[in-house]
């Protein structure tokens, strides 16, 4: 009875207005945590990771570029479970984490092949080439933007998260291209060097920087989340 009761206060918070309460807690603590894996990151990535000894002081962009890409990754998966969350049981928390994650989603994919071609250029000798991670990177920005362009063009709300859902669904198919295209295909990108089940394939000095932006760029992603969330209870359902 007693584990019920814990799970039934668990799932209380999918109330939009006890998620608005319990947010008052949750961005003190990502704000912390941003300080904090953002401090060490840049510190640690800019000062004490010694250079590379290929690409010297040129490799440190990664510590922007590796964080901007994983993301663009993680939130286009996160909107398209809450997609299909929000579709199946109308759970208005799940549609307002998809319109809140989309403008960040596209923004991080913005940054990652920015500075992806920052990098290229003195590397490769090119802002661009038709790569096969690139060009996958590419089409999840697309992605990103027919998701906005469909919001914006149906004024229903239900009947945008729905078309939504649909579109996010059919682009889950491009993430694991992404991710294995450097394995599938001969591509200029190097492959994955963090790896979660086998050792990374990069020294600890300059790895610990990188794993700390990481969590920096997520943390930021969540802030910022729920300050839209909390915008859009306030508007739409409070009010």
């Amino acid at each position: 009875m007693s584990r019920l009761k814990k799970r039934n206060k668990i799932f209380r918070y999918i109330a939009v207005h006890h998620f608005y309460a319990l947010s008052n807690y949750l961005v003190p603590i990502f704000g912390l945590s941003l300080l904090i894996f953002g401090v060490y990151g840049v510190v640690g990535g800019l000062y004490f990771a010694p250079a590379d000894y290929q690409q010297g002081d040129a490799f440190r962009i990664i510590y922007v570029h590796v964080p901007s890409a994983f993301l663009s990754l993680f939130i286009y998966f996160i909107m398209a479970v809450f997609s299909i969350i929000g579709l199946i049981y109308r759970i208005k928390l799940a549609e307002l984490i998809v319109s809140g994650s989309v403008y960040l989603g596209s923004w991080f994919t913005f940054l990652a092949l920015l500075t992806g071609s920052v990098w290229a250029k003195p590397m490769w000798g090119a802002w661009w080439v038709w790569d096969a991670r690139l060009t996958s990177e590419l089409i999840l920005l697309f992605l990103y933007l027919g998701v906005i362009a469909l919001r914006s063009a149906i004024p229903e709300r239900h009947i945008a998260a729905q078309a939504t859902a649909i579109l996010l669904m059919l682009g889950l198919a491009n993430i694991p291209i992404i991710h294995y295209s450097v394995y599938w295909w001969n591509t200029l990108h190097q492959g994955a060097t963090l790896h979660f089940l086998s050792p990374s394939l990069i020294e600890s000095s300059m790895l610990y920087p990188l794993l700390s932006m990481m969590m920096a760029f997520l943390s930021y992603y969540c802030i910022v989340l729920l300050l839209h969330i909390r915008c859009e209870i306030l508007e739409y359902y409070i009010n």
